[in-house]
């Protein structure tokens, strides 16, 4: 196993909840650029894994690899208790070895992405309904209900009706957040979801989020708040050059840092 793979495993212990998300020693390469290099990292069941790090650490591969976004060089990646299975093509790169396996994990995991990523012919009602109708077979009534409770949810039941151009960059954001609630997941994944909002648009977001976390819900979030990080996470990883640097809770990694990296890390985003 590769140095710093076994010890982000270690808060497992103080949580006998069920694990959501397991990570060990995954490595991921674009051709000669290595970007994970042997990272461990686990969720169970009403975690807030907060993951911080600088630009091209790899933090936002990571998540991408969790949702099968990215295709892992080597490693293990198991969610729900199910490893996914990857095999290698006749070009020697990984590839998965069971479509239908993907779509059944991803179907466990909400993904929201940096930019929004709603479908700009779609209101946000359709945006809502769409995976769950023709993705997971949900009757349309049915989706529309829990998709209007799911609106109502971040505050935005009367823009049911309203295309994405005619919102502000933090309403879509949390349009995206339904629309990733609405397949019911185990887990929560966030990539920077206020890195492309103008300043006083990010409360909002961090309101939604934060809601979230205080329900129990599971979360792996990859963020540059770092205030909000502390108020939220359950468990703190910190990614510096591909590996986890240090990791703990919270009151550790932003009141008593040991790596001299994360102490710089902290002093520069201060």
């Amino acid at each position: 196993m590769a140095p710093g793979a076994a010890p982000a495993l270690k808060h497992l212990a103080q949580n006998g909840a069920a694990e959501a998300i397991h990570v060990e020693n995954l490595h991921k390469k674009f051709g000669e650029l290595h970007v994970l290099k042997g990272v461990s990292l686990s969720a169970r069941d009403g975690e807030v894994i907060a993951i911080i790090g600088g630009s091209g650490s790899g933090k936002s591969t990571l998540l991408r690899c969790i949702n099968c976004l990215e295709n892992p060089t080597s490693g293990i990646i198991r969610v729900n208790g199910e490893e996914i299975k990857l095999k290698a093509d006749s070009h020697g790169h990984t590839v998965p070895a069971d479509r239908k396996q993907i779509e059944r994990i991803r179907s466990k995991l909400g993904m929201v992405f940096q930019n929004f990523n709603l479908w700009s012919h779609m209101t946000l009602i359709e945006n809502v309904i769409e995976v769950p109708v023709h993705v997971l077979g949900v009757k349309r009534e049915v989706a529309i209900a829990e998709a209007e409770k799911l609106l109502t949810r971040v505050g935005l039941a009367e823009k049911r009706d309203v295309y994405p151009a005619y919102l502000s960059g933090g309403q879509q954001q949390r349009a995206a957040i339904a629309r990733a609630l609405a397949i019911n997941p185990r887990v929560m994944l966030f990539d920077e979801p206020t890195s492309a909002l103008d300043p006083e648009l990010v409360g909002e977001v961090l309101k939604v989020i934060g809601d979230l976390a205080r329900e129990g819900r599971t979360m792996v979030l990859v963020t540059h708040e770092m205030k909000f990080a502390r108020e939220v996470a359950t468990h703190v990883v910190y990614l510096y050059n591909g590996l986890v640097e240090e990791e703990g809770p919270p009151e550790q990694i932003f009141g008593a840092p040991k790596s001299e990296r994360l102490k710089q890390f902290i002093r520069n985003i201060g």
